[in-house]
């Protein structure tokens, strides 16, 4: 598949299970993007298509104090015991309560989904086995997410909008994104993207070409 070309997401989502294991026994998936973009969305339509991967969002890690500083949480809590093979056992945040109140338990799965904003950071990427970019400038994502939420949340958007605008100055994940996935009317469409491929490479034209 060319730069310029594109296919539905189904095609991607046929591919992703024969990827080689990134994280222990977990085939572990990105899925990128400004916030208001769809990821949540996204994830949930390619879940399905996956047959019910799991979806882990990176909102139950983050907080309000630290909207990016859930890295160390994640490889603690989350890739570690992944990569031993074992269960992942990680505080969930409560966004109303302002703290972190439960515990969810997730078992290494053949496929998993990472969704949020800084799901393809540098530190991230060494445990993927795929980065997915959801396409949509940060303008019309921030209109969106704005929209969704209300004015109830217009302070935390005041304070995210720079926040995240210097994490991607700093630390951007699109250029190393394999897939970049765009929102359409039908669906979504998926073309390569600008990064470089690493293993074997995901051949989602002729799985389309020949009907399967």
């Amino acid at each position: 598949m060319g730069m310029s070309d594109s296919v539905p997401l189904e095609a991607l989502a046929r591919q992703l299970p024969a990827l080689p294991a990134s994280c222990g026994p977990v085939r572990l998936v990105a899925v990128d993007g400004h916030a208001g973009s769809g990821k949540t969305t996204m994830a949930a339509r390619l879940s399905a298509l996956l047959g019910g991967a799991p979806v882990l969002h990176l909102d139950d890690l983050a907080s309000h104090e630290a909207l990016f500083g859930w890295t160390e949480r994640l490889v603690s809590q989350v890739l570690t015991p992944w990569e031993q093979a074992r269960s992942a056992r990680y505080e969930v945040y409560d966004w109303v309560a302002g703290a972190y109140t439960t515990e969810a338990v997730l078992p290494p799965a053949p496929v998993v989904l990472l969704e949020g904003v800084g799901a393809g950071r540098a530190a991230v990427r060494p445990f993927l086995s795929c980065l997915l970019w959801l396409e949509m400038s940060p303008e019309v994502a921030r209109g969106r997410g704005q929209e969704r939420d209300g004015p109830g949340q217009r302070e935390f958007w005041a304070h995210w909008i720079p926040t995240e605008r210097a994490h991607f100055a700093a630390d951007p994940s699109r250029p190393f994104a394999r897939f970049l996935v765009r929102e359409t009317a039908e669906g979504y469409e998926v073309r390569e993207g600008p990064g470089r491929r690493t293993g074997p490479p995901v051949d989602i034209t002729l799985r389309v070409s020949q009907g399967s």
